[in-house]
């Protein structure tokens, strides 16, 4: 049966020779059949054998993921929101142990801060207020883009409430108050270990294959990340002499330099714009601001005299902050990388479901290969 095209054709010019048509097409078939490719720019002739998309070629050279659409707020949004949440945690942890009160003072301050900042960057990143609150409309425990929104619009409020009730505290003791502080400041922490998390689990849930290659690593990799940068900045605000801070911070740079050792030693596709180009030296650097650096510089700080070891607990708190930013940015940056890599995706489904490549194409003069009913 003729197509329309074909058929209009036919009725404009009454000279127009169906059968020559027929004949090119034949020609075209028969080409593709023994050479395996066809000369004529965009000819897909039906029932032709025409090479698949593959995990060497992907599909005809064309990225299929888009690059995240995604302003300078988001990795910032991503440092200030981890660092805020595990300062919630801390605070909570040093209240409830006994800890100086300006220790879990300054650490409520940290958090209040960041949970105001989070929303604000954002927001601002999604462009008008609406996006977000439009986001609220719906709960769903499987997204986590969704489930994020919830926990910083929670987080808020509890860290606020809890830092309020421990300022009032401050010119007079009241049950209340203390009551007050530690409620709120328990639900401050459960939704900080959310901010500090989620952002992990939400870029690993997505198709770029950097990210979803490492879901697994990425949330804890981000909460080491996250204490890191919030331990810090307490010893920044003259806590230095704290030795469980210090515990904490090299706690969360040998994790960091366990992260780093491990994606070193990993040798997967996927995880190439970790290590090359631009997005890899970002994310190299926050990996050795972040882990080997601060390590050595805190267990030295146990062994120096007390001015000499406050120097080097402020030295690899600076550290660790710039790398906790800077891991958050290579990431990001990697992830676009990774979304303009045509070859990725069908290598990594390739690879996870082998009994699915039926057939690859190579560039060049190599050999191409077709699925048997290609050929029939």
């Amino acid at each position: 049966m003729k197509d329309s095209a074909v058929s209009h054709r036919m009725e404009s010019d009454p000279d127009f020779d169906f059968s020559r048509r027929e004949r090119r097409l034949e020609a075209i078939r028969s080409q593709a059949f023994q050479t395996g490719h066809v000369d004529d720019v965009g000819i897909r002739p039906n029932g032709s054998p025409i090479p698949i998309a593959s995990p060497e070629a992907g599909y005809y050279e064309i990225p299929m993921l888009k690059e995240p659409q995604w302003s300078w707020e988001i990795p910032v949004y991503f440092f200030v929101g981890g660092a805020a949440g595990a300062a919630a945690v801390v605070a909570q942890f040093a209240q409830m142990t006994g800890a100086k009160s300006e220790i879990v003072s300054d650490a409520r301050t940290i958090a209040a801060l960041g949970s105001i900042l989070t929303p604000a960057l954002l927001v601002s990143d999604l462009g008008v207020p609406s996006r977000f609150l439009n986001m609220l409309r719906v709960f769903k425990l499987q997204s986590p883009m969704s489930v994020g929104v919830y926990i910083v619009s929670a987080f808020g409020p509890a860290t606020i409430l809890a830092k309020a009730a421990n300022y009032l505290q401050k010119n007079r003791s009241d049950g209340i108050l203390k009551v007050f502080e530690t409620t709120s400041g328990l639900f401050s922490a459960l939704f900080g270990l959310g901010m500090a998390t989620y952002t992990g689990v939400l870029i690993g849930s997505t198709a770029i294959p950097v990210w979803n290659e490492n879901i697994d690593s990425l949330p804890i990799h981000f909460a080491l990340s996250g204490l890191g940068a919030g331990v810090s900045a307490l010893q920044l605000m003259g806590h230095e002499d704290s030795r469980s801070l210090n515990v904490l911070g090299i706690a969360s740079s040998l994790g960091e330099t366990m992260e780093g050792v491990k994606l070193e030693s990993t040798f997967k596709p996927a995880n190439e714009p970790l290590k090359q180009g631009a997005s890899g030296v970002i994310t190299r650097l926050g990996g050795v601001l972040s882990g080997p650096l601060p390590l050595t510089l805190r267990v030295a700080s146990a062994f120096a005299d007390e001015k000499r070891s406050r120097q080097l607990v402020r030295a690899a708190s600076v550290a660790t902050i710039a790398g906790s930013f800077f891991t958050r940015l290579g990431w990001i940056r990697a992830g676009h990388v990774s979304a303009k890599d045509y070859r990725l995706p069908l290598q990594i489904e390739s690879e996870r479901h082998p009994e699915l490549a039926i057939g690859s194409v190579q560039t060049g003069s190599a050999p191409v290969q077709f699925p048997e009913s290609a050929t029939r």
